[in-house]
């Protein structure tokens, strides 16, 4: 009896590190559901040809800002979940800091209700530590966890009161939640906008020293280490953070991180001409550190690469580097990027992936990131050799402010699907 299912990728390079699966092989797929990988024989209604390309789950972004309640000409859920798909993301973290913030429960819901809306990428909200992100009264994760928050941060703020960190953690601990921690000590980086040093001091701004970043990281791992709970670093950027989290790990500590492709790829040489495209919290730090944050991504300090994704209207970003708002969009921009660490013989194509899919997927107890018989049918498909030139304005997402505008990338996203169904194909979004 000749089989027939509804969709089949034949011929891809298929990676996918969650079932230790490399090699070229066909996946099919039926009723929105993986139904097979090796060498199909039968009937499809539809199939993609994935030769000379990488099949790989869908990939999962941790930490993205999609601005939506309250900011939605900046980005909203359906422009950022069409930028996602572009990229391959079929998953991503919505940090908190929206207005309202999401610090109890309706608005979780509400973010999952739109996202089901739109049905391109799955959208899943990251609850706050503290009622309007103020640092000072505990919310109801409890609550925000049973409406579907999936770990805890007051990112864009850190939660800077010790006391209140303690008892976050303690608190999390008792329901093995995730506290993810924007690590920065405000009264050491008021009024920075770039990394202190030469650079910020030719340019007469204030800089943002990295002890900021540091000793933040420092006093929530002593923390960590009394409370026993788990905690995440955000965006790491320094060489310091990452000793400090090696070492909080090799002592067997719940302690991880994650990554931006920026702070791998680029150093604060990239604002000289006052390029506010180029200005994030934490910055771009000096090349010493972006190579310690590729040897914590080789040694596996470092689990997952997301992207910080931040859009910004164009008015938040031409008013002058001092003025100008914090962040860069990444979700379009993260696989190239993240591909020149394979290239440069950083990591294995494997280890890449697994960083943005089984990775954060395990974190975050996601059923996402495999391709395992029966999963949902979240995957990416790539040409990891393609190239192409990056245009602010052909972006998808509505914001526009990269760093990487005008510059070569490799490696492209050919197709995307969700739960079976292609959102996107050769550039086009389809939803």
């Amino acid at each position: 009896m000749v089989m027939s299912i509804s969709l089949l990728i034949k011929g891809g390079h298929v990676i996918d590190p969650a079932n230790a699966i490399d090699g070229i092989c066909d996946v099919w797929i039926e009723d929105g559901r993986i139904a097979g990988l090796g060498s199909f024989d039968g009937s499809a209604e539809s199939t993609i040809d994935a030769s000379g390309s990488i099949v790989c789950p869908g990939l999962i972004d941790m930490h993205v800002h999609l601005r939506e309640p309250g900011q939605e000409w900046k980005e909203d859920i359906e422009s950022g979940s069409r930028a996602a798909v572009a990229g391959g993301v079929t998953t991503m973290c919505c940090m908190p800091n929206t207005g309202p913030h999401i610090d109890h429960a309706g608005i979780a819901r509400q973010i999952i209700e739109r996202s089901n809306q739109v049905d391109l990428c799955n959208v899943l909200p990251i609850g706050a530590v503290t009622k309007n992100l103020e640092g000072k009264e505990l919310t109801e994760m409890r609550e925000l966890s049973r409406s579907g928050c999936v770990a805890f941060s007051d990112d864009g703020m850190p939660i800077w009161h010790a006391g209140v960190m303690r008892k976050a953690l303690e608190y999390s601990s008792s329901f093995d939640f995730m506290i993810i921690q924007h690590a920065e000590e405000k009264q050491l980086t008021a009024g920075g906008c770039i990394n202190e040093g030469w650079i910020s001091t030719q340019l007469g701004v204030t800089g943002m020293p990295v002890e900021g970043e540091d000793s933040m990281i420092a006093r929530d791992i002593m923390l960590t280490r009394r409370t026993d709970a788990r905690y995440h670093v955000a965006h790491i950027s320094s060489l310091g953070g990452v000793e400090l989290v090696r070492a909080a790990r090799a002592e067997g500590l719940k302690v991880s991180t994650e990554a931006a492709p920026h702070h791998f790829a680029l150093t604060e040489e990239e604002v000289i001409g006052f390029n506010a495209d180029a200005k994030m919290s934490p910055p771009l730090r000096t090349e010493a550190d972006r190579l310690a944050v590729i040897e914590g991504l080789r040694d596996g300090t470092i689990e997952v690469i997301a992207t910080d994704h931040a859009p910004h209207h164009e008015d938040d970003k031409r008013c002058g580097l001092s003025c100008a708002a914090f962040g860069i969009v990444g979700l379009e921009t993260m696989l190239p990027v993240s591909l020149d660490l394979v290239r440069n013989d950083v990591l294995s194509m494997s280890d890449l992936i697994a960083k943005m899919t089984s990775n954060p997927a395990r974190l975050l107890n996601l059923d996402a990131g495999t391709l395992s018989i029966g999963a949902e049918a979240d995957i990416a498909i790539f040409n990891a050799e393609a190239t192409w030139i990056v245009d602010r304005e052909a972006m998808v997402s509505k914001g526009k402010n990269t760093p990487w505008h005008g510059r070569e990338m490799t490696g492209q996203v050919s197709h995307t699907l969700k739960a079976g169904r292609v959102v996107f194909a050769e550039g086009s979004v389809n939803g």
